[in-house]
């Protein structure tokens, strides 16, 4: 399956493969591009984002794209007995989190999508491989909400 993957809602996944700190270079159709952060993601970027996380982002209706949430890389370790999952990221250590509606559980040693912010728990751990699909991109949108357009204006 292509690594930029269409969801609806005017959001899609892409892989990252290269950040800066206005914007990330992403995987898809056709080759890579350059996308733009959104004015509210948290800086520094640079240190939040990496090769390898998954991103999301949004198209506006006059073609402008800006990534909007990211999901870490990471390896799972194994199940707790209440059905969360704990997981290995390099930047946080081991991590306990709560599985998403599309995670299948997993073998240790497997990769993850891990998230933090979304409401409901510290962490999230979502679809398991790369070619799965999109993960829980509802969850992300319902931050926003249907207006897109403070995504595209500067943050003042």
């Amino acid at each position: 399956m292509d690594p930029l993957i269409s969801a609806g809602h005017g959001l899609r996944t892409g892989l990252v493969l290269r950040v800066g700190e206005e914007a990330v270079e992403v995987s898809g159709r056709a080759g890579s591009r350059a996308v733009a952060f959104a004015p509210m993601f948290p800086r520094p970027r640079v240190e939040r984002v990496a090769p390898g996380h998954l991103v999301a982002v949004v198209t506006a209706p006059d073609g402008r794209e800006a990534v909007v949430w990211r999901w870490f890389d990471a390896v799972v370790l194994g199940s707790e007995d209440d059905g969360s999952v704990r997981l290995w990221e390099p930047g946080h250590g081991e991590v306990v989190a709560r599985p998403r509606p599309s995670y299948r559980p997993q073998r240790p040693g497997s990769r993850a999508w891990l998230s933090a912010g979304l409401p409901g728990a510290d962490w999230w751990v979502a679809t398991a491989t790369r070619d799965e699909g999109p993960v829980e991109l509802d969850e992300v949108r319902a931050l926003y909400g249907d207006d897109w357009s403070a995504v595209f204006e500067p943050a003042g």
